[in-house]
């Protein structure tokens, strides 16, 4: 089934843009360089996407680069796993990187260098304090700190003592590297900090070769400055540490000195983004994994059935500036609506089924008709819409006594049946225990095609022939949590919010086009919403399983209230 791509909004000016294009319009760069840097310790989520639009988008629009790093500095965290899965995110979202995968362990020789030259100038020296101690020197916002009793070591025994240190002569944690910067700065980050220390764990790529590791701020600078990157670009949080960034690069003879540039990161109401609490729900089965369509995972929203055009449009739209970002919900999932609206071809199914029985159906007289599957796009297709004796419809559409402004089926009230006949409820079927069981209904065979003379038909339902529907798995996602910011409340635990009704599976009816439709095909069901075929478990031909990705309009606030 063909999806129709519709063309990419203008990008938004944000004041990155606005640096990036002073640069190169003073000379000051001859063309931009960005990276994308992700730990390879868990799967990207909703926030990293917005940084990889704005990292890939800016070196797309700006014909620069983009490199693709892995920050590997953390073995006992990492995993091939994790690391596959990222790269198969970034492509999805429709971005390729510059040149092979890089990965800070591909300058661990480099940074090792570095530091040796750090301790002959005399600007780090290996320190004995224990992360207790050391805590209990580094002072407080409104205290300086004080000085390591082993500051002061020459550089010649500093050296010598890091050297056993990557030979593997003392225990773990039990000596550091850390540079001689100014222990009373009213920045902690500059008072001193670690950027070696003894850890012996093996690395995904460099095995037990090392039993040291650089510190994310040492190796972040330095890989950049390495690559050459113009625009270092990352969130607020790092903004305190912009000035050892610029502090490393200035003291030593690496080939550029790029410029760290900050943003304020995503905050998404309704879900988390915490890569620990994520792994949490993963241990502890509260999702089936990190592809769990109710994840706020790359990977999940996916699997989901979100487009990488309706990502990259919501990552447009909430633009990129240093204020908080706090959005709802509701803007993704518009996002990702308006895109499939333009895509999505449209079929009918049944989800919560009723049986209808057309007691004057009469074979030869009750005719199909074929319909379209997307009313702007004949270039789809269209497909034979069949019609038998039984048909099922939504329960939802009938009631016996129907609220005011009712325009769906009631008894002794008619509706028209979408691409059919106008039907009338002529009786309701019931079991022992009151249930509806079935509706008996007439066809008015005057009106395919055609209104009815003399009355008006308000109400058009969606429906499937019994004899000719194919059974579907359909699992109806939603929410995962009921509050918009389940991890702010400090004296409660994030688990308490989440949504009992984030997922409810049930068995439904729709057209048989469906059924040979290849996983991650999205459709609209008409009246329902949009529904993918699950990318891993349905099976075209054999087991048809489809993940609803998005309601046809924002009901959750309503619903809420």
């Amino acid at each position: 089934m063909i999806e129709k791509n519709p063309s990419p909004a203008a990008p938004v000016q944000h004041f990155i843009r606005s640096i990036v294009e002073a640069d190169l319009a003073s000379g000051k760069h001859q063309g931009i360089a960005t990276r994308f840097p992700p730990e390879p310790n868990g799967y990207l989520h909703v926030g990293h996407a917005k940084s990889i639009c704005l990292n890939f988008g800016l070196a797309q629009d700006y014909q620069g680069t983009c490199n693709l790093r892995f920050d590997d500095t953390n073995p006992e965290k990492e995993s091939e796993e994790y690391a596959n899965a990222i790269q198969e995110d970034v492509r999805w979202l429709g971005f390729e990187w510059n040149g092979p995968v890089r990965w800070a362990s591909d300058y661990f020789q480099a940074l090792y260098d570095y530091a040796e030259n750090l301790i002959l100038q005399g600007k780090a020296y290996v320190c004995d304090l224990t992360p207790e101690e050391m805590r209990e020197f580094r002072g407080t916002l409104t205290e300086p700190g004080r000085p390591s009793p082993y500051r002061e070591r020459s550089p010649d025994e500093n050296l010598d003592l890091f050297r056993r240190m990557k030979a593997g002569e003392f225990p773990d944690g039990s000596r550091t590297l850390r540079v001689r910067i100014d222990m009373a700065s009213p920045n902690i980050n500059m008072r001193d900090p670690v950027i070696y220390r003894i850890k012996r764990a093996h690395h995904i790529r460099t095995g037990d070769q090392w039993c040291i590791y650089p510190m994310y701020d040492y190796t972040h600078c330095i890989s950049d400055a390495l690559e050459c990157i113009t625009h270092s670009l990352c969130t607020l949080e790092f903004e305190d540490h912009r000035p050892l960034y610029d502090w490393v690069l200035d003291q030593l003879p690496v080939p550029s000195h790029p410029r760290q540039i900050e943003f304020s990161r995503l905050e998404l109401h309704y879900t988390i983004t915490s890569k620990r609490k994520l792994l949490q729900l993963v241990t502890q089965g509260v999702v089936s994994g990190w592809d769990d369509p109710r994840m706020p995972t790359i990977h999940g929203m996916r699997r989901r059935g979100y487009t990488p055009a309706g990502i990259r449009e919501f990552a447009r739209r909430i633009g990129i500036s240093k204020s908080e970002n706090v959005v709802d919900m509701a803007v993704l999932e518009g996002a990702v609506r308006e895109d499939l609206e333009a895509r999505a071809p449209r079929v009918m199914a049944v989800v919560n089924p009723v049986k209808v029985v057309l007691s004057n159906y009469q074979e030869g007289l009750t005719t199909s008709r074929s319909a379209g599957f997307h009313p702007n796009h004949p270039e789809f297709g269209e497909r034979e819409v069949p019609i038998a004796q039984e048909i099922w419809i939504e329960q939802d559409d009938f009631a016996e006594t129907p609220p005011p402004g009712w325009q769906r089926l009631t008894p002794g009230g008619e509706v028209r049946l979408r691409y059919s006949y106008v039907i009338k409820c002529e009786e309701v079927v019931k079991g022992a225990d009151g249930r509806i069981l079935e509706l008996r209904c007439t066809i008015d065979h005057d009106t395919l095609g055609k209104n009815p003379v003399g009355r008006k038909v308000k109400g058009v339902i969606h429906w499937v022939s019994a004899a000719h529907a194919l059974a579907i798995e359909v699992r109806l996602y939603d929410r995962l949590f009921l509050d918009p910011e389940p991890d702010g409340h400090k004296d409660r635990d994030f688990l308490e919010f989440l949504n009992p009704d984030s997922l409810r599976q049930v068995a439904g009816w729709a057209e048989t086009c469906v059924g040979q439709a290849e996983p991650e095909t999205r459709y609209q069901f008409e009246r329902l919403g949009y529904f993918c075929a699950d990318r891993f478990e349905h099976q075209p031909g054999r087991r048809p399983v489809f993940n609803r990705t998005v309601t046809l309009k924002d009901s959750w606030a309503r619903e809420q209230a």
